[in-house]
């Protein structure tokens, strides 16, 4: 072999390698606000590391008596409305950030999403019409900004498995609007379920896969807890010949967070900072290097930096913790 053949060789490997991990999301969960974002929020995600960030509108809903979908209404926080998600979009594509654009629905007094079901025809036929309304508007907001990724729903199992037609018709509306890549936020629980992961380019999953009963976690602990799940996501992404997105994924710093981490419970006043960085360590060695695996958002990332999250908080957030720095290592690394 010719030395400049060997030298080929090499360039091309180690292009394809910078390609491959230029193309990992290392995302953040950037949570809509009463105020405007400046460049003074972004810059926290730039030295974060992170390369992409859900940006979070959201339509509400009574539920099953009134299922008909508000949006775009001044009671609504700036970040929540169209209007606020366009220039969230702009200011962060303006600093390199690509964007995965999540509308989301919040029921009346926090009801779980994927529980949306209606009693009648007449119910169905309403939700649908309204949800449409609400996600086609917000795709195409997606495409006039360039969106890269763009989830059709969050959480919404109950809806997905009644209506799998509804879904299916929606989906090819969204595509004579939006030309990107699509993806569709499961539960842990549900993703197994979704009868459309064909249609999407994404296998999205919101991952708080219980993990470990420890109170405080271990490295070790966590990375054992993962085998079970790593097996079946692999086993479906070949499955289905799509990688595995996690749309969502991030602890609380609590004691026992890896034993159920999808719980709000606010009776929790515990702060477990250590089993907060350690399970997010864990997440990290596990899976980000999985060729399976496309990358994740990190639930969740408040747009004033400087005074969200801290030491005595013991929410989902990483902000001014030790699983913050976690983070910003390993999207260093990725």
């Amino acid at each position: 072999m010719s030395s400049s053949i060997r030298v080929f060789i090499i360039v091309a490997i180690a292009l394809q390698t910078s390609f491959a991990k230029a193309q990992k999301i290392n995302g953040v969960s950037f949570v809509a606000s009463r105020e405007n974002a400046t460049q003074e929020h972004v810059t926290p995600v730039i030295h974060l590391g992170a390369n992409y960030a859900a940006v979070m509108p959201f339509g509400f809903i009574r539920g099953s008596d009134n299922p008909m979908v508000v949006y775009n209404t001044d009671r609504q926080w700036y970040g929540e409305r169209l209007e606020g998600a366009k220039a969230y979009i702009k200011l962060l594509q303006a600093n390199d950030v690509k964007i995965m654009l999540k509308p989301q629905l919040w029921i009346w007094r926090g009801e779980y999403t994927g529980y949306l079901k209606m009693d009648t025809e007449e119910k169905w036929k309403m939700l649908e019409a309204s949800y449409s309304k609400f996600i086609l508007e917000y795709a195409q907001l997606a495409q006039e900004t360039h969106t890269d990724i763009f989830s059709i729903g969050t959480e919404l199992e109950q809806f997905v498995v009644n209506r799998p037609e509804y879904w299916n018709t929606l989906i090819k509306k969204i595509k004579t609007i939006y030309k990107g890549k699509l993806t569709y936020a499961s539960n842990w629980d549900e993703y197994k379920r979704v009868p459309f992961w064909n249609q999407m380019d994404y296998i999205g999953v919101d991952a708080y896969f219980p993990l470990s009963e420890m109170q405080t976690p271990t490295v070790e602990s966590v990375i054992d807890g993962w085998r079970w799940w790593k097996g079946e996501l692999a086993a479906f992404s070949k499955r289905h010949n799509k990688k595995i997105l996690f749309t969502e994924w991030g602890y609380r710093s609590v004691d026992f967070t890896a034993k159920e981490p999808w719980t709000t419970d606010r009776t929790l006043t515990t702060v477990n900072l250590e089993a907060q960085a350690n399970t997010t360590k864990a997440t990290f060695e596990a899976v980000w290097n999985e060729d399976w695996f496309a990358g994740g958002f990190i639930w969740k990332w408040f747009i004033d930096h400087s005074t969200s999250g801290g030491t005595s908080n013991n929410r989902f957030t990483p902000q001014n913790k030790p699983a913050e720095s976690v983070i910003k290592e390993y999207y260093g690394k990725n």
